[in-house]
């Protein structure tokens, strides 16, 4: 969708100079009285200024705020980057030229932002009006072809995130999720296997198996694997989803309004750490790098399980069920035990797992819970790099008492407080490797446009963990 250009721009494609000093622009597109025009709006503090030269546009644009800290002056770009792909898909532009002189961070966000922000799904709605830009040329010298490629990478697995997370279940099941991992390990150049019903039985993994009884359609285990020859890191990172395809509450059933109706996306946490290995791989960054996700819906068919059943979970352990809407930590414990196989450096596990943490943070912010105090700082500077913000909650022994339960060695509820904590400690049960928890429920599916994220999927959480694994790749 980007791509990097070196020539100047023609007399009739549209023009955007972009710039962080409304002083210092390229004056060379305008004559004499457009230049008077535009420094004088300028000096009326607009931030974007447009001159009609009849054969195109040209448009400067002034954005960032050099007293806020640098991670929010560059998702001013971003979102800078969004207003104008809004303005151009309004003229039916086909092509625009960045112009972004001496500007490196400045350009590359304001050009996710239009990227981004061009993102449409369309495929069940042939009445769509497509958007009509198709290319964004950046000219900047600051900006390297690795820069350029990086970015494309990122900005490509987060729109197939999110294409995945708007799918609905009747397309999307749990094997179908499946077939499409593969044809992302096929494009990007990973291993995918795919553990079907009879093998997932042979591992007794009892908390996706139980989650899945409801359903007539078969659960899966998805393991991804990654591995540059070079690999930096010794012991993989393990990237851990939730991949409920579709999420009633079982047998505790949810309400319809605002509730049940959009649970297809709840299974962006297996669009996060899949699309994000899809970056990582296509990037051919030289780290090892491993993704796993159990996958099925959650329904309340003739066989499923209820709440007061007490099932065995892959680690052995048992867990009293007292609410069939608690499911996504039943199936990523299994997950997560699985994991220790590999004798990772880190887990990283995605999931929209709670209502508590999107009543807490709304769209805003993931709730975010860790083992790993060294490994720390990275995930936040990365968070902020990326505007996809975490805030970090407690993992108090004190939480994990609310979870004893008189008949099994857990209970999958911990009562109506701190649920995104409670949550976050029962799989605290099924771990012994430094692990991050991203309760992503309020930030992976928005219902009103939230600028260049759009509306519906966003694809949260594809473009932190990319960030965060470049840097350790370093």
């Amino acid at each position: 969708m980007i791509q990097k250009s070196n020539t100047g721009a023609n007399a009739d494609t549209h023009l955007i100079i972009l710039t962080n000093n409304a002083q210092r622009f390229n004056e060379k597109a305008f004559s004499a009285d457009e230049l008077r025009y535009v420094k004088q709006e300028l000096k009326d503090d607009k931030k974007t200024v447009t001159v009609n030269q009849y054969n195109r546009m040209v448009f400067v644009c002034v954005a960032g705020n050099k007293k806020k800290p640098v991670y929010q002056q560059k998702e001013e770009f971003r979102k800078a980057g969004h207003q104008m792909a809004g303005v151009l898909n309004k003229m039916k532009a086909n092509t625009v030229i960045v112009q972004a002189d001496g500007l490196r961070e400045e350009a590359l966000c304001f050009t996710e932002g239009m990227a981004l922000a061009n993102y449409q799904f369309l495929k069940h709605k042939p009445s769509g009006k497509k958007n009509s830009l198709e290319v964004i040329a950046l000219q900047s010298s600051k900006v390297t072809d690795a820069d350029m490629h990086w970015l494309n990478c990122t900005i490509e697995a987060t729109c197939k995130a999110r294409d995945l997370v708007n799918e609905p279940v009747n397309y999307l099941s749990a094997v179908q999720l499946s077939k499409e991992f593969e044809k992302l390990g096929k494009e990007a150049g990973f291993k995918v296997t795919v553990l079907h019903k009879k093998e997932i039985e042979k591992l007794k993994m009892g908390g996706l198996l139980s989650v899945n009884l409801g359903s007539q359609d078969p659960p899966t285990f998805n393991i991804m694997e990654y591995k540059h020859a070079r690999a930096k890191n010794k012991k993989p990172f393990v990237l851990v989803g939730k991949g409920v395809v579709y999420d009633t509450g079982g047998l505790s059933l949810k309400p319809t309004a605002n509730s049940m109706d959009y649970m297809k996306c709840d299974m962006g946490g297996s669009a996060a750490v899949a699309c994000a290995l899809y970056a990582i791989a296509k990037a051919k960054l030289p780290v090892h790098v491993v993704a796993l996700v159990p996958a099925t819906d959650n329904r309340p068919g003739e066989t499923a399980y209820v709440p007061g059943d007490i099932i065995t979970m892959y680690s052995g352990k048992t867990v009293e069920v007292l609410n069939t809407d608690a499911e996504g930590r039943l199936i990523l414990a299994d997950a997560l035990h699985y994991a220790k196989k590999y004798n990772p450096s880190l887990v990283m596990e995605f999931s929209t797992l709670t209502g508590a943490a999107s009543s807490a943070l709304g769209k805003y912010a993931a709730a975010f819970m860790t083992t790993a105090a060294n490994q720390k700082q990275a995930v936040l500077k990365s968070a902020e790099n990326v505007f996809e913000r975490i805030v970090e909650f407690p993992l108090w022994d004190e939480y994990g008492e609310l979870l004893n339960s008189d008949v099994a060695d857990l209970k999958n509820i911990g009562g109506p407080a701190a649920g995104m904590i409670t949550a976050a400690k029962f799989l605290e049960n099924f771990i012994d490797y430094p692990y991050m928890h991203f309760d992503i429920a309020g930030t992976a599916f928005v219902h009103t446009e939230d600028s260049y994220r759009g509306k519906g999927a966003t694809g949260y959480g594809v473009r932190l963990i990319a960030d965060f694994i470049k840097n350790k790749s370093k």
